[in-house]
């Protein structure tokens, strides 16, 4: 038998952390020989987060004492700006599979606009490979350094691509409106924000301000060269723990008709088994993607207006992080892409 892959995991405590050591212990060809925590240290996972039932799993260490020799590959769930200083410190010695945003926009003047100038290896950002697993399978393959997409992006930017990349919408003004639970917003998100009084809350905010529209705009353009290139971005946050819901209206390309859009995204499903495509009489909501690594997507045909309306729905832990942190792994490894991810 192949020995199994040693692998750790920093910030192993956060929502997505807990998420990642969920699948990799359940990896069949995975150890996990490292649990780092900034604010856990020599206790075990399970006396944390007390629904979670693990064996052999070493106790919490601060993320500060992990050496990357000991390793095959280390996971980052840990906040940007702060995944940069360990890839600073462990490139060239380990794979690394990062969830911040360090490393997802290829441009240093994207990430000091967006996150601050407070990245101490701006020169490693072209090294990562966006991790967007349905769209960017070879190029995974053939690395060493994934960055995790943005939980909004994926669900963004699965429906988007095989659109713009085969020519079959207008690019000059997509509407994008998108809802996230509350736990995209990490452990340290006032609930009385979203919960007051036996009352639920919902609201905008950042509309076309938001982080994650340059790493948009990066992968759009990369399938939509020499046109313009126009969208606005319109992100919630709701009353849910998890699960994520985007709304995409867009203007069909001329000679082309609701036929094409179909047979694209059941060409797109067929080779991907995280892409469900809903037929119409199928109810497409946050309970159908909740603790899965899938994305739904329906598609809407307003005949008069040529127009189409996409709703993309994930669970914004598993298929906008976690889950697509195994993918890319599995793909790393020549694994079948499911592996970890399915019971």
């Amino acid at each position: 038998m192949k020995n199994k892959i040693k692998v750790a995991v920093l910030g192993s405590t956060g929502y997505v952390g807990m998420e990642l050591v969920k699948f990799l212990h359940q990896h069949k060809s995975v150890e996990i020989n490292f649990l780092g925590s900034d604010s856990f240290q020599d206790t075990y996972l399970s006396n944390i987060e007390n629904t979670i039932k693990y064996i052999d799993l070493p106790k919490l260490k601060n993320n500060k004492t992990f050496n990357p020799i000991l390793s095959d590959y280390v996971f980052l769930a840990l906040p940007h700006a702060i995944s940069n200083q360990y890839v600073k410190d462990f490139y060239n010695q380990i794979k690394i599979i990062d969830l911040s945003a360090d490393f997802r926009l290829n441009n240093k003047d994207d990430y000091i606009a967006n996150y601050g100038n407070n990245h101490t290896c701006l020169e490693f950002l072209k090294s990562f490979v966006y991790g967007l697993a349905e769209i960017n399978k070879k190029e995974i393959f053939n690395t060493n350094y994934i960055s995790v997409p943005g939980c909004y992006p994926t669900s963004i930017l699965l429906p988007l691509i095989p659109l713009i990349k085969n020519n079959l919408i207008k690019t000059d003004n997509i509407i994008i409106d998108s809802k996230s639970g509350y736990s995209g917003a990490g452990k340290k998100f006032d609930l009385k924000n979203i919960k007051l009084n036996n009352e639920f809350n919902f609201y905008n905010y950042n509309t076309n301000s938001h982080r994650h529209i340059s790493e948009i705009r990066q992968e759009l353009q990369k399938y939509n060269i020499n046109k313009k290139l126009s969208f606005s971005f319109n992100p919630h946050i709701l009353p849910n723990f998890r699960g994520m819901l985007s709304t995409i209206y867009c203007d069909i390309n001329d000679k082309i008709n609701f036929n094409h859009i179909l047979e694209l995204f059941k060409s797109f499903e067929e080779s991907n088994y995280f892409i469900k495509l809903l037929d119409e009489n199928e109810r497409l909501d946050l309970f159908s993607v909740q603790n899965t690594n899938f994305c739904k997507i329906k598609i809407y045909n307003l005949k008069e207006e040529k127009k189409i309306i996409i709703v993309s729905c994930i669970d914004n832990l598993i298929k906008g992080a976690s889950g697509q942190a195994i993918q890319c792994f599995n793909l790393m490894e020549n694994f079948e892409e499911t592996m970890g991810l399915v019971l």
